[in-house]
């Protein structure tokens, strides 16, 4: 493939003013959908009344940005540069008690919520478990029973221990956390995160409905080191998670019992603390897709209906050259004109919804990079692929209706509509080249947070670039092919 080969191709696509109006057009779609997006914050209520709440009106952010949960009923006081604290936990009980229900020792900056925090815990299923700034979380000893947990701080340094019988002590993790004030908050803490009930899964998308759920624990052998002179216990439901009965503690023989509800985790995308997904602002990229697919089908099976495929061979006798030029050339024009839109659809669009008083689920600058040139690289590489059935096929109509259905399809089905059952979805979006799509996966999926990870809320089966890959494997495969029959077949 030669510079003169590529001009030859890109002079061929910039002079066509329809593949040019389409390649435009496809970029105003993805910016243009997300930007008629007029969602407010609060809504019409059944009574008639105006309702400023719920999801999409506030995020609460934890340390690293992310949207977090931070509910719990907390037993504190002061706690110095240097100390540490340690208690045996003797059960965790509750009504609808959850695997991932948890209670122990915290430090935490303060008891605003969102602040840093670290925490030895026992769950309800999981085990002891260290976490710390939400999003971090590392096992200890397995299995339920009486659990002996230590947690020392030195600075900003924050250490975890656990120990079955009180004596042998083995570290579970170790967390540092940027800028923790030299008096932090340290103490006893309960949660319980909602249960979440599946009503449906197909047809019309799913639902789910959630009651609220207590975690009570028992702490026996409370011993701390290194509390500040004159201070005293206190209480704080943080977060104000609840309001259920029977939430607080009580002290009595030399053990103190703490009842909680609520969560200290990360807020999945379209969780009950979360806004909207940044995923949601790129929804218009199918429709881009579309008009990007007819541009680059046509840019190849017009010469076959028009029989200049021989003048382009006959110039070029190389036939492979000539192939992998229109896929550089269309490729590259795709990724271009698409890219300013992906820009707008994840960067301007949720901007303009915060001045409504929408809030958006925050996402870390590398991530909002990938999102928007993962994008523009997917429309690309969808452009290549229809190139390539274009070769295939020699016909217009049925290399669009092809793409369409093996890219477009499946995503559509399964994402904005979520028309499909959740295993037929999750198989879709795994083999066939809508796999590409999770390259738009914002957010991910904690192991540590129960909650549905399905494509209906922005989250693939396979990791972004796992998926990318699947769709660049299926484009290699569908051009070593029309390579092949290019060389074999007439023109």
């Amino acid at each position: 493939m030669t510079a003169q080969l590529l001009l030859a191709e890109w002079t061929k696509l910039r002079t066509v003013r329809g593949w040019v109006i389409g390649l435009i057009v496809a970029g105003l779609l993805i910016a243009g959908v997300a930007l008629l997006n007029h969602s407010e914050c609060g809504g019409i209520q059944p009574n008639g009344s105006t309702s400023l709440g719920g999801p999409g009106c506030a995020v609460l952010t934890g340390p690293g940005g992310e949207a977090v949960s931070d509910g719990f009923y907390f037993v504190h006081q002061p706690l110095g540069p240097a100390g540490r604290l340690t208690v045996r936990v003797t059960g965790l009980t509750g009504p609808g008690l959850q695997p991932w229900s948890k209670a122990g020792i915290i430090i935490k900056a303060s008891t605003v919520p969102g602040s840093a925090y670290a925490a030895m815990m026992v769950t309800g299923g999981h085990g002891v478990r260290m976490q710390w700034d939400y999003t971090q979380d590392t096992p200890g000893l397995p299995g339920p029973g009486p659990r002996w947990l230590r947690l020392a701080r030195s600075g900003a340094v924050l250490t975890g221990y656990d120990s079955a019988d009180g004596t042998h002590w083995r570290k579970v993790g170790t967390a540092t956390l940027a800028g923790l004030p030299s008096t932090v908050q340290a103490g006893l803490f309960a949660a319980s995160p909602d249960s979440a009930t599946l009503i449906s899964s197909s047809g019309t998308g799913s639902s789910s409905r959630g009651s609220q759920t207590q975690a009570t624990a028992t702490f026996e052998h409370v011993a701390v080191t290194g509390a500040r002179p004159g201070g005293a216990w206190a209480s704080t439901e943080v977060g104000d998670p609840s309001g259920m009965p029977g939430v607080g503690y009580r002290s009595s023989g030399g053990a103190v019992t703490v009842t909680g509800t609520g969560d200290i985790a990360p807020a999945p995308s379209g969780g009950a603390n979360g806004g909207y997904s940044v995923a949601q602002t790129l929804i218009g990229t199918f429709a881009g897709l579309i008009a990007v697919i007819v541009v680059a089908t046509m840019f190849i099976t017009a010469e076959y209906r028009r029989g200049l495929i021989r003048v382009t061979l006959a110039a070029s006798p190389r036939r492979s050259r000539v192939l992998a030029a229109k896929a550089v050339v269309i490729g590259l024009a795709a990724f271009a004109v698409t890219l300013p839109g992906a820009w707008a659809a994840s960067v301007i669009e949720p901007r303009l919804m915060r001045t409504r008083g929408v809030s958006v689920d925050p996402v870390l600058p590398l991530t909002d990079l990938r999102l928007i040139a993962g994008t523009a690289a997917l429309v690309g590489l969808a452009a290549v692929l229809a190139v390539a059935l274009g070769v295939i096929l020699r016909h217009s109509a049925a290399a669009v209706a092809t793409v369409i259905a093996v890219i477009v399809l499946p995503y559509f089905f399964a994402v904005p509509l979520m028309l499909l059952p959740a295993g037929a979805a999750d198989w879709l979006l795994r083999v066939t080249p809508a796999a590409g799509f999770a390259i738009q996966q914002p957010y991910p999926a904690y192991p540590q947070v129960a909650a549905s990870y399905t494509p209906g809320n922005g989250y693939y089966p396979l990791a972004p670039w796992a998926g990318f890959a699947v769709l660049g494997a299926w484009t290699a495969l569908a051009l070593g092919l029309a390579g092949y029959l290019l060389r074999r077949r007439d023109a």
